[in-house]
């Protein structure tokens, strides 16, 4: 009976070690993360640029923005090469601390969300969609840092994912290698073109709470990578043919050209409302509505484009999920 005990308390201490290890390494690993990110952010030099979101004060100046996305996002992957290089990590420590990341994220996520209304909701819908409009420290923006973080994270877990495959099988798929493509031209296109989002539905109408922090902590870096996750450890689901790989990069791009051209289009009239955009000339509904070009083919046509670039990184890896959710509604009432 007593040599019971002892092996049930061993066996209790051991299960607790496994389970506090890991955790505590995804707490350093994921604090050590964020943290870096919005240094490099916080000192990275970047142009100053106007937005279209406004100062709370009376004279209603159009708010600066740093732009340094693609700066931080370089300076983070040679910082995680050289980490990898020196033997400080492995290229796939992500991978490996996904779930222990995942409950971290969350941890931070809901703590953040809590902060934003000074962690005394009013309301649950306070709670969700925020107190206030642009939160800032200077040029530190939190809209800016969300954004830049979620898409850091995710460039990580895309590569860490991948060298797990890469590990596990000594070589990358065509499904792999397609997704991993599309995804990290998603994520420098994104970066490229942050003085375009300045004047997007989130920069202008959304205010910052559990919707967008939580969502830029937690759901861009660890969910969009939802259709490599799911197949890291199931070759057999992946696509052997690079056929259908191929063919979702033609869906892939098609759906970015409504996308980035609807969003140029929106950003050049925003900004030059006279100005033609690749020839167009703008026809508006009261100076105020654009009703040619790309937005003279549907009333969303940049949420079909994200549709199609979903449907294409869902179809890429043979996963076949695909998580769709766009604000259309939310625009129908803003407008």
């Amino acid at each position: 009976y007593q040599r019971r005990v002892r092996g049930l308390n061993q066996g209790s201490a051991s299960s607790k070690k496994k389970i506090f290890k890991p955790m505590l390494h995804s707490l350093l690993l994921t604090l050590s993360l964020y943290a870096y990110v919005l240094v490099l952010y916080a000192i990275t030099p970047g142009p100053i640029q106007p937005g279209y979101a406004t100062s709370s004060g009376p004279k209603k100046e159009p708010l600066l923005y740093k732009l340094n996305g693609l700066r931080v996002l370089f300076l983070l992957l040679a910082t995680f090469g050289s980490l990898c290089y020196f033997k400080l990590l492995k290229p796939t420590d992500f991978y490996d601390a996904r779930w222990g990341n995942l409950i971290i994220a969350n941890l931070l996520g809901l703590l953040f969300s809590f902060a934003c209304v000074e962690f005394k909701p009013k309301s649950l819908q306070e709670f969700f969609l925020g107190r206030y409009w642009n939160p800032r420290y200077g040029l530190v923006d939190a809209k800016m840092f969300l954004y830049l973080l979620g898409a850091s994270v995710l460039e990580l877990h895309l590569l860490s994912f991948a060298a797990k495959i890469y590990v596990n099988e000594g070589t990358l798929d065509w499904g792999t290698l397609v997704y991993v493509f599309l995804f990290s031209f998603f994520v420098l296109e994104y970066l490229y073109h942050e003085h375009v989002h300045l004047y997007t539905y989130d920069f202008v109408a959304e205010k910052v709470g559990f919707k967008l922090g939580w969502g830029c902590l937690v759901f861009y870096p660890f969910f969009y990578v939802i259709g490599l996750w799911s197949v890291v450890e199931s070759p057999s689901e992946r696509p052997k043919s690079p056929t259908l790989p191929f063919l979702s990069v033609f869906l892939f791009f098609a759906g970015y050209i409504l996308s980035r051209g609807a969003n140029n289009q929106k950003y050049k009239f925003k900004t030059s409302p006279s100005a033609t955009f690749l020839g167009i000339k703008p026809l508006t509904i009261g100076n105020v509505i654009l009703c040619s070009g790309w937005w003279g083919v549907s009333r969303h046509v940049n949420y079909l484009g994200e549709i199609l670039m979903s449907i294409a990184l869902a179809i890429v890896c043979g996963s076949w999920i695909c998580l769709l959710y766009t604000s259309d509604a939310a625009d129908d009432l803003l407008c």
